[in-house]
């Protein structure tokens, strides 16, 4: 093989065009996919945000009229896991507050809501999130957190 033969063997690959799209694809791919898989998680974590906040609403309106019910905290528990359905319920931690004074259980609720007539009733909640793409967490320790007040009917 000659010099000018080797120059123009070269020569032909440089003008040939053929499959520099796939190649370029090649490179931009990686940073595409990440791109789009981060959207996607964000897009299901601000999903779990509404999901909390519409359930902490809505226990919220529900233990602040469970004045003269005699299941208080487990009615609002049931209507905290009905708004926020989508949500896994082992992983929803709440606190129910009178007053600013905390109950638990159903009894201590009873008697902290027939007290606390017109007063404020509380409950404040949170869900860890998960922001991992392609193994990676953008976000370690993230918690997701809300909070509703009613006044005590």
């Amino acid at each position: 093989m000659t010099a000018g033969s080797r120059q123009s063997f070269f020569a032909l690959f440089h003008r040939d065009p053929r499959g520099t799209a796939a190649v370029e694809f090649a490179l931009i791919a990686p940073v595409l996919f990440l791109l789009i898989l981060g959207i996607t998680q964000f897009g299901i974590t601000l999903n779990d945000y509404e999901m909390l906040t519409g359930g902490t609403e809505a226990a919220a309106r529900q233990f602040s009229m469970s004045r003269g019910s005699s299941t208080p905290s487990s009615s609002t528990t049931t209507a905290l896991y009905n708004a926020a359905s989508n949500l896994t319920q082992a992983s929803i931690t709440f606190t129910l507050k009178v007053n600013g004074t905390a109950c638990t259980g159903d009894s201590a609720c009873q008697t902290a809501l027939t007290n606390g007539q017109g007063q404020p009733a509380t409950i404040t909640t949170s869900y860890p999130c998960n922001l991992t793409v392609y193994g990676y967490n953008f976000a370690p320790g993230c918690t997701l957190n809300a909070q509703s007040t009613e006044i005590v009917e």
